[in-house]
């Protein structure tokens, strides 16, 4: 049987979709596309994978050059293989996700042409977006959704110090729902990961509440099984 040369033309690409948390709004960082296809459109930080570099190093390059953000750690969560998911030919994505504290981030500049600009912008008011992003979107947010039940990634997007209201309030943005405050409460303390500090809120027009950190060297000490997060 003759064989037959086998020829490679699918490309591979990197999205990104990176998280943060502000002012009782969960958002993430999208970016103004300024070559076509969708010129002008919002997308998520994503481009082509050089042939020289891992996808996990294309990763970290792209979401650099069209944000500015560096040194930031993502994870794979899907691949999205549709053939038509790209109108210039077979393109298949490696889709990341990130969560990050946005308090003292520095502002945000792409150091190439392809982004006109990137903004932070709440998950509720999300604008109809390039390609297939606003599936890949979902399938991220689902995914943190389910993660955010049974590990303490929230952590992730609060500030270093913070109350057990600005706690609960990330979580019912999160998962969509009211929670009830007092077993909220009696949950996350019962776990004993939550250290209590000697300070409170500065600068607020109401009572001000106690301050608490994670503790993660006590998570990582005594919790080996995954714990229900956010379930009453």
């Amino acid at each position: 049987m003759e064989n037959i040369p086998v020829r490679f033309e699918s490309i591979f690409s990197a999205d990104c979709i990176i998280f943060g948390f502000d002012e009782g709004e969960l958002k993430i960082l999208l970016i103004e596309r300024n070559e076509e296809p969708f010129k002008e459109w919002f997308a998520l930080p994503g481009n082509v994978v050089y042939q020289s570099e891992s996808i996990d190093e294309a990763a970290e390059r792209i979401l650099y050059e069209l944000t500015g953000l560096k040194g930031i750690y993502m994870e794979q969560f899907y691949t999205f293989g549709e053939v038509n998911r790209h109108p210039k030919g077979r393109v298949i994505t490696v889709a990341y996700f990130a969560m990050i504290r946005l308090n003292g981030q520095k502002e945000l500049k792409p150091i190439t042409n392809y982004a006109k600009k990137a903004v932070w912008v709440s998950v509720k008011d999300l604008p109809k977006l390039a390609f297939d992003h606003s599936e890949i979107f979902k399938k991220g947010f689902e995914k943190i959704k389910n993660k955010i039940s049974y590990q303490p990634i929230a952590f992730e997007l609060l500030p270093e110090k913070f109350t057990l209201t600005q706690l609960q309030n990330l979580y019912e943005v999160i998962l969509n729902k009211k929670l009830d405050k007092r077993n909220f409460r009696k949950k996350m303390l019962a776990y004993d990961i939550l250290k209590e500090l000697d300070e409170k809120q500065k600068g607020v027009s109401y009572r001000a509440a106690k301050l608490y950190k994670f503790d993660k060297r006590k998570y990582s000490k005594y919790f080996h099984n995954e714990l229900s997060f956010g379930k009453e």
